[in-house]
């Protein structure tokens, strides 16, 4: 009898790829949150590493502040 190993995959919230980190969010705020608009915002706080990864405790704590700082 053959067994499927369909285990989800892991990610690692402190690189997780752009894409990944937009369906994470999307699932959490139970909204839509496109890839392209978690890029942007990580790019202007220039939170995207050479290997195309974020940190998710990064981004989060670079929302806050810029909720806190009133910015556009």
């Amino acid at each position: 009898m053959s067994q499927r190993h369909d285990t989800p995959k892991s990610l690692k919230i402190t690189a997780i790829p752009v894409a990944d980190a937009a369906r994470v969010l999307a699932s959490a705020y139970k909204r839509r949150v496109t890839e392209e608009q978690v890029r942007q915002i990580a790019e202007r706080g220039g939170l995207i590493r050479a290997d195309g990864t974020i940190n998710l405790l990064e981004y989060a704590a670079y929302l806050v502040r810029e909720l806190a700082h009133g910015s556009d």
